[in-house]
């Protein structure tokens, strides 16, 4: 999501992505750089199964990426990592998102057609 400004759809699901502060955390410490699973959720303080569903989250908005890998003893050990993404909010890229915007509401799904 470098340099091109998202489409509505994409901002929305963004921006709900980081209208947690769990996952606002779990960004920050990514941004230091890669990580796996264990040791993320140790740095945190919170499970590997609430983890697990927030960085699905993040990584359905496009904001972090994670990667299988096998550890030296065999182990398959998850890594995520943060996406090169840069989220820039003025008054023009809202208005500009809400041109594309194809849904009123990601939950509900499709917006009304207009009328003429």
């Amino acid at each position: 999501m470098t340099g091109v400004a998202p489409t509505g759809d994409e901002l929305v699901v963004m921006l709900a992505a980081l209208a947690n502060p769990l996952r606002l955390r779990i960004v920050a410490r990514l941004a230091g750089g890669r990580d796996y699973v264990s040791r993320l959720a140790r740095d945190i303080g919170i499970s590997r199964p609430l983890l697990h569903m927030h960085l699905q989250r993040l990584e359905a908005a496009g904001l972090v990426v994670g990667s299988l890998e096998l550890s030296e003893d065999g182990k398959a050990m998850k890594y995520y990592e943060v996406t090169d993404f840069h989220l820039r909010l003025t008054a023009s890229t809202v208005a500009e998102a809400v041109r594309t915007l194809t849904r009123s509401d990601p939950e509900k799904g499709p917006a009304p057609k207009e009328q003429p």
